[in-house]
């Protein structure tokens, strides 16, 4: 994208095709360095990996007032690393706003000069902490997915209701929604470019992502938590924490509040000796009204490559992304484009300036959950409805019990035979024979 290394003004706010007349009015507002000065964004950041010092960073270049004034990690060699890229923007957090261990979340969301926070921990804990985050009277950006499990799911949901009450803004990490090419593209499917929907086909099929070693005499607990990606408690399978994406695109084209009824799957795992996670996910998602909804997703090396969504209508079809062919004629967008990872942060920022509102804790809860009942469909072989899965308490995660582990003891998990005996509170997951 053209403008990824500098902050947005006004003018580049127009130019990207932002998402509603309040975020323009925002800028408009705040467009005088003297205006900005006086005003400014002050974020705290929870999680400290690559995609937290990245969300901090297109937090800073989405608009010029923004300040990190607090840093949160487990490991305190985190937040060095986070304030080294800080130094390359002129930011420095003080010393007693730079927080590490187990409880450095709370201690952060204790302190007054937030405006909001950046939630960009593994997964699992996304549940408890966007809990506290409201809880502590802040807007929010909460990286996807929105938990691991369906009773992870059901607090988020919870959690963006009493958002709602307070009138905190949450944006989550779905950055495609505010893509302005997606934006635009889905807007004409909604209209009647396409007709009316008969099928979508969503793909994240590529190759597989690092593991890093075991070096030291780091625990169990933490060798985990760094190589979160590949564990099922900490990133409830990739089906989850990366296909979720294009899922999410494809419940947003079908409309407002959809989500598929039920789902049937197949899957397993080829290559990979570490971790517990599947490495490839196929599942037929069905709507309500008939449409179907094909999900492919993969990491397998030397794997067939594609990321993208297809749509298909009665009048014709369109990527979802940037073109549509209907009726022998075919529309592509044109326009220059801020980079979505800086415009979710910009959106954000223009709400919380102009008080206006956005919420989109449901509209990504729905995309994991759907994600979540894929995975359960293929873990259990078996069609698996949508009330069925909502309303589980089957856990992968932590939940309440969060508090009680410590770079220690670690959640143990066979990888899941397809069809295999699901999670028993009192027995655990059932190993396979074989292992």
């Amino acid at each position: 994208m053209s403008k990824d290394s500098t902050s947005v003004t006004r003018r580049d706010f127009v130019k990207s095709g932002a998402l509603s007349a309040a975020t323009v009015t925002a800028f408009s507002v705040l467009r005088s360095p003297e205006a900005r000065a006086a005003a400014p964004i002050r974020v705290g950041v929870i999680g400290l990996g690559g995609r937290g010092k990245g969300a901090m960073e297109d937090s800073i270049r989405s608009y010029e007032g923004t300040k990190i004034v607090a840093l949160a990690d487990l490991f305190p060699r985190k937040i060095g690393q986070a304030k080294e890229r800080l130094a390359k923007f002129d930011q420095k957090v003080a010393d007693d706003h730079c927080l590490s261990g187990w409880d450095a979340y709370k201690q952060l969301l204790k302190l007054d000069d937030i405006d909001y926070v950046i939630l960009a921990t593994p997964p699992v804990f996304r549940p408890l902490m966007l809990e506290a985050v409201i809880e502590a009277g802040k807007h929010c950006f909460m990286e996807k997915p929105a938990a691991v499990d369906a009773p992870g799911i059901r607090k988020i949901i919870a959690a963006g209701e009493k958002a709602k009450e307070k009138g905190l803004n949450i944006v989550a990490g779905t950055q495609r929604r505010h893509q302005a090419e997606y934006v635009e593209t889905i807007k004409r499917i909604h209209d009647g470019a396409i007709g009316d929907l008969t099928a979508l086909y969503v793909y994240w099929c590529g190759g597989p992502i690092g593991f890093s070693e075991k070096t030291g005499d780091i625990t169990e607990m933490e060798y985990q938590i760094r190589n979160w990606y590949h564990y099922l408690w900490l990133s409830g399978d990739h089906i989850i924490e990366q296909h979720v994406h294009n899922i999410d695109v494809g419940l947003w084209t079908m409309g407002p509040g959809s989500h598929p009824v039920k789902a049937a799957a197949i899957g397993g795992r080829s290559w990979q000796e570490r971790g517990n996670i599947w490495d490839h996910h196929a599942v037929d998602f069905e709507f309500e009204n008939g449409v179907r909804m094909s999900s492919y997703c993969e990491q397998q090396p030397g794997s067939f490559s594609r990321v993208s969504e297809l749509a298909h209508g009665t009048k014709g079809r369109s990527n979802c992304a940037n073109w549509i062919t209907a009726g022998g004629k075919d529309w592509k967008f044109d326009k220059d484009a801020l980079n979505p990872y800086i415009q979710e942060h910009a959106d954000l920022i223009a709400h919380i300036t102009s008080g206006e509102y956005i919420n989109e804790s449901r509209n990504v809860a729905y995309s994991t959950m759907t994600a979540i009942m894929g995975r359960m469909a293929g873990y259990g072989a078996r069609e698996v409805t949508w009330d069925e899965a909502y309303n589980s308490n089957e856990t992968v995660g932590l939940h309440e019990n969060y508090a009680d582990y410590k770079l220690g003891p670690v959640p143990e998990r066979a990888v899941q035979i397809p069809g295999g005996k699901p999670y028993d509170k009192n027995e655990g997951w059932i190993p396979d024979p074989g292992s």
